[in-house]
Formats: C-alpha cells, structure tokens, sequence
C-alpha cells in the first residue's frame, strides 16, 4: 500500500503536496479574517443542483416529447430527474407510487427494462426487479476512500463520471480535546492524508480535509438536496434521507462502480411506511423516534426495506431531526429512510447557503410540462392511494424518551422503566462518561436543547458527576456555536469538546479514566451504535444510547438510574433541583457560520 502511496505521488504531481497542518487555524483567528468552509479542490465540472441548464438542440427519443418550452427552468439535476419521472410514469401508467419510489426509478439507467423484467408487467417490482441505477453523486470516508480510490485508478479514466467528494472524519483519535486530537491525528496519517487530496486533486474529487466534520453531516449540509440519489461508503449514508434525498450506504466496490459510470444494481427494495402523528412532547426527540422503531423491528427487521416516513407528524420535525431518524435506519437493516420535503427542508437550505436549491425543489413540484396530466407532477410526496408493503404508526404525543442497549441498538427500554431494569439485570448503576455529538445527534437544535439544560444547571451551582464529552458534526456546526455562546456554556459546565469528526463512536477514542479491560462500566452516547467493545476496546464497556438531552442529564447524575422527569438532584447548597424540560432552537437565527477556512 506504502509503495502505491508513494508511486501514485510521482506520477501525479510533480511539486510537493501541501502540508494539512495548515487545517489547524487558531481558534482566536478573528472572524473578519475567516473565509467559507469548502472542500479543498473543489469540483468545477457542470452539474450543480443550483446551475442552469442550456438547451440548443432537441433530444431524441421520448426526452425529445417532454416540451420544456413552459414554465420556469428547471437546474439540470432537476430536469434529468423530470425527463426520468415522465418516462416512469409512461411505463407504470396510473400505478400509484410512493416517494421513495418516484426518486428511485427515476434513476433507472433503462427505466422499461428494470421495471418491465421479470415483474408481470411493472405489477409485481418489489422484491422482484433488479434496478439498474445512475446516481447522482458518490461520498466516500477516508477509511473506505483509500482502496476505491486504488481501484479507481486503474481504469484510467480522467476523472470521476460523477461528483464524488472524500471526508477525513474516522482517523482522529478523541483524547484531550480538538486541537490536540487534530493535530495529532494529522501528524499520525499524513500519509493517508496526503493520498487522498493528491488523489481528489487530479481526479476532480472535492476533498474535506480533518477537522471538516463527519461525511454524513457535511453531505447534509452541503450537498444533500431533494430528489437526489447518492451512495456513500459508510452505513449511515442514509442520514441524508432527513433532506428527502434517497442516500444509500455501500462498499467501496460499488462506489467504484459508480465513479466510472457504470449503472449501479439494486434489488428493488420493499416499502415500510411508518405514520407519525401528534407532537413530541418536552423530553421526547427525534431520537427516541427511531429507538422506539428499533425496539419494535430488531436489527434485522428493515432489511430489504425503504423507511417512509409518513403523516402530519411530519409536519411538526425539523430537518435535523428528521435526518436523526433517518441515520439510524441503518440499525434495523433498512436499505435506507427517507422523509418527504417539508416547510422545515425549506428553512434548513436556506439556513445553510442553499435558497436556490429550496427555490429549485419548489419549481420542480409545479413544473408543468405541456399537455402533462397531474401524473407528471413531480412531488416530493407519495401518490395518494400509494400502497405500502407494510405499515407502523406511532404517536409521537405518546411517545417517552427511551434507553437502548447495551451491546445492541434494538434492546429498547422506556425511560420510566429503565431505573428498574437496570436493577434487574444488575448492570452498572455509576456511570463512567457521558458523551453526546456524532452524525446522530450534533445538530444545532439538538445542542441548544442541551445548553438550555446546562445553563440551568450552572445556575444551581452543579456540574457533570460524569466526564461530559461534546462531539460536533461539522466545523459549520462547531464554529455557529461558538459564534452563538453555545461552546463556551459547554466549557463552563466541564465538558470536552472533541474534534469534528467521529472519533468515540467509532472506536478512536483513548479514555482518560483509566478503566481496566473487561472491567463492567456504564456510558451514556447520543450515538447510534452500541455493540460490545465498540466505542473503547473494552468489552465490559455498556453503552447505553439515549438523546442528547437524557445523555446530559445522566452525566450530571452520575447514574444510570436517574430520570430527569422525576428525579431530583442535590444542589451545594442542600436545595433539591430538577432539570427544566429542554428547550432549543431548531436552527440559528442568522444562517450558519460557514467556519474556519480548509
């Protein structure tokens, strides 16, 4: 691998690399002297969702009948996707569809051989037809990125069929705190580091260096737009399904298959509908949603699924919270989640940069190709009268905050009855951590629920009984809380902020605690996954995931038995205290802080 490293360098650039020490600018940096967070080597090939599209000469075959002569342009991605419906909907006739469909088939690379083999005529496609897909980007983790981008490399191609962009997110170590971690972490993968820009460089990949955030967290906030189709090498790929894109997480193998060109094979998926109705109430959050869901369909209940999220519950979720839920899809098996665009899809683009692709979104819905029946609309909602193969409903007015785990995300407990369970099996009851962030659970409403709960607590006087570690999802995230005080509540309640990236969740994390292997030991993660010896290396490690919100209050307790709801602490003072439910902000009041430059 060393030599390919090292052979691939002097074929592609004959000056000397730069250095990604650079990444590391000071956090005192003065923000007039701050540029927008970007990827390094950005792509400049046409494509964007936001860019125009010219038209000189007619297309052939049926594209050539779709008469865009009305109405307002349509961004090429969105016209490709229009064309691709309009021949779906002439092949399946009236046949009712779901959203996850609408977007999935109308990225068939032959949309009448995929839905028309094998199917009793385009009656019978789930379960049955093999999908030969096009999608419109690949995502790739600096993990994963390294032998697709190997392999890549012998096809000799020029660059990338399609936009693709890298993430160096899981080779940074959670220790002391970001600074330290980051360039820590840079001096111990240089290398690696350096392969992958080289490599994103020449091929026209855009590069996120470390420190940039986490893969799904950045593809959310940047490049996740309704109707899309991305893959991704990594599991929670689906996350992006939280912006109404269908983002489905694959090998590196598949990627490659995808940056050449190559139609990419899906046995069409099933559809579950999960129907949500009501509101959640004060301590109840988008997590708990899809621990419930868990609970209720085991690790393997959703495979060869499409989750659709459903119902006017909908309605009363933020995009964050939506992407929450769709992030953990992965832990029942799903293929992948996906929600239909809301007002809430709206507000998250135009908050992070993107109101022309929120524009974009909505022209698409009333694009009226000439003579088209209501059919042809395009609409980022299932067809009324669309059948599902199977249905879940949950009332999220009903709906309590829940624990799961340890050692799997499916072992659901309400958190009303969690204090007794925990007696029952005799797990540990003293809590050793508490850690919240990740691409879970970092968003901006998730971590001002949070803050409202510290600043509460200062105002009694406590603190973290636990260590309390904070993990943002993006720069873009980390530097708006900064910006907007949130940080430094953090720091002033005791907690530690880790690096943009996933370092605990994924097991790059070097626990200051000193707990001995095999030792039985409770943590509490905002996380997604729990599994045995996963976080730290140690199997007697329980990982206990929660929200955010429950995370915090545990670590202040310093207890595995604590409810919020109910139970009280001690103040110095002698006082009893109760957490105020939690109240945060579904996102800043000015856009996004862009971040420290790459």
């Amino acid at each position: 691998m060393r030599r390919l490293f090292k052979s691939f360098f002097l074929a592609s650039s004959p000056e000397p690399l730069r250095s990604l020490k650079s990444t590391l600018v000071a956090t005192t940096t003065p923000k007039s002297e701050r540029a927008r967070m970007r990827p390094i080597g950005l792509s400049t090939r046409p494509g964007s969702v936001l860019s125009r599209i010219h038209r000189p000469a007619p297309l052939r075959s049926y594209s050539a009948r779709r008469l865009f002569s009305t109405g307002p342009p349509l961004p090429p991605t969105y016209e490709k996707l229009y064309h691709n419906y309009s021949l779906v909907r002439k092949v399946l006739g009236k046949q009712r569809l779901t959203l996850a469909e609408k977007i999935l088939y109308s990225h068939l690379n032959n949309v009448e051989e995929s839905l028309l083999t094998n199917t009793s005529n385009g009656r019978d496609i789930r379960g049955k037809a093999n999908l030969q897909l096009n999608p419109d980007r690949v995502n790739m983790q600096d993990a994963s990125a390294q032998m697709a981008l190997l392999q890549f490399m012998s096809c000799n191609l020029p660059q990338t069929a399609i936009p693709a962009s890298i993430h160096c997110d899981h080779l940074i170590v959670g220790e002391k705190g970001a600074a330290e971690d980051l360039s820590s972490g840079i001096q111990t993968n240089q290398e690696v580091f350096d392969f992958l820009e080289s490599a994103a460089k020449r091929y026209g990949i855009d590069f996120w260096p470390p420190g940039a955030g986490i893969i799904h967290q950045t593809v959310l906030e940047q490049y996740a737009v309704p109707g899309l189709m991305m893959l991704g090498t990594d599991s929670h790929t689906p996350n992006a399904g939280g912006l109404c894109t269908i983002a489905i997480g694959v090998g590196g193998a598949d990627a490659v298959e995808a940056l050449v060109g190559a139609p990419w094979e899906l046995k069409a998926p099933r559809i579950l509908r999960v129907n949500l109705d009501g509101r959640l109430n004060d301590w109840a959050s988008a997590k708990d949603v899809i621990l419930h869901l868990a609970g209720r369909l085991t690790v393997r209940g959703g495979t060869g699924y499409i989750i659709e999220y459903t119902g006017p519950g909908v309605e009363t979720l933020s995009c964050t919270s939506m992407a929450t839920i769709c992030n953990m899809g992965a832990e029942v098996g799903a293929t992948t989640s996906i929600f239909p665009f809301t007002d809430a899809s709206a507000r998250y683009l135009e908050a992070t940069r993107r109101s022309a692709a929120a524009a974009a979104a909505r022209t698409l819905q009333t694009f009226p190709g000439v003579g088209s029946s209501a059919d042809t609309y395009f609409r980022f909602q299932a067809d009324e009268g669309a059948q599902y193969d199977e249905q879940i409903d949950i009332n999220l007015s009903e709906l309590e905050p829940h624990v799961n785990g340890p050692h799997t995300p499916d072992l659901a407990t309400p958190l009303s009855k969690f204090k007794e369970t925990v007696k029952e099996q005799e797990w540990p009851e003293a809590l050793s951590a508490g850690l919240i962030g990740s691409c879970t659970n970092s968003s901006y409403e998730d971590m001002t629920r949070v803050e409202s709960m510290l600043k509460a607590a200062k105002e009694a006087g406590l603190k973290p009984a636990a260590d309390f570690y904070i993990t943002p999802g993006s720069e873009q995230i980390r530097s708006t809380l900064e910006r907007d005080g949130t940080l430094q509540t953090f720091a002033d309640a005791g907690g530690i902020v880790l690096s943009n990236a996933c370092g605990p969740c994924i097991g790059q994390w070097k626990r200051q605690d000193d707990v001995a292997k095999g030792t039985p030991n409770a943590i509490f993660t905002s996380y997604n996954r729990n599994f045995r010896g996963r976080n730290d290396g140690n199997p007697g490690t329980m990982n206990f995931l929660a929200s955010p919100e429950i995370v915090t209050a545990m670590a202040f307790a310093g207890t595995t038995t604590f409810n919020p709801q109910t139970d009280t602490l001690k103040t110095p003072d002698g006082k009893d205290f109760r957490f105020p439910a939690p109240r945060g902000l579904e996102g800043p009041a000015t856009p996004f802080d862009a971040g420290l430059p790459a």
